[in-house]
């Protein structure tokens, strides 16, 4: 997997989000935090793509085994134990509740919650990755 995204400020705190792949979103802080309130906080960010990352693993493997999954539904609960307030209290905690449709039997909840933490968002917050900052000069 390969993804190339880049941040440009707008005003503030708000910056626009290139994606790369026609998509864009703007991220800021709350009016309360210095923000213009644009858009979701990056933090908020990070809980989304875990909740939709889960939510699409599961689809993919029930899909496979032509499961119904209709009323699938992923919430993500983001805290950290830092009392610092946002945006500098760094997540230390995410629970990820899964809410399945009736129907499915013991077993198959039981394997999608297996498959739910198998999801590439969650392994990378439970093992970390690399992360490398360079400067580029501007033009």
């Amino acid at each position: 997997m390969y993804a190339h995204v880049v941040a440009r400020r707008i005003v503030g705190y708000s910056h626009e989000v290139d994606l790369g792949d026609g998509h864009e979103i703007v991220v800021d802080e709350p009016a309360s935090d210095g923000g213009t309130d644009t858009g979701p906080r990056p933090g908020q960010l990070l809980a989304t793509s875990l909740a939709g990352c889960t939510a699409i693993t599961i689809e993919l493997y029930a899909k496979r085994k032509g499961w119904e999954l209709a009323g699938l539904e992923v919430a993500v609960d983001m805290s950290s134990e830092s009392e610092s307030s946002p945006p500098h209290a760094v997540p230390t905690h995410f629970t990820v509740e899964v809410t399945l449709p009736a129907g499915l039997d013991d077993e198959q909840r039981r394997k999608l919650l297996v498959i739910a933490e198998r999801c590439p968002v969650h392994k990378l917050l439970e093992h970390g990755s690399e992360i490398t900052v360079v400067e580029r000069a501007l033009d």
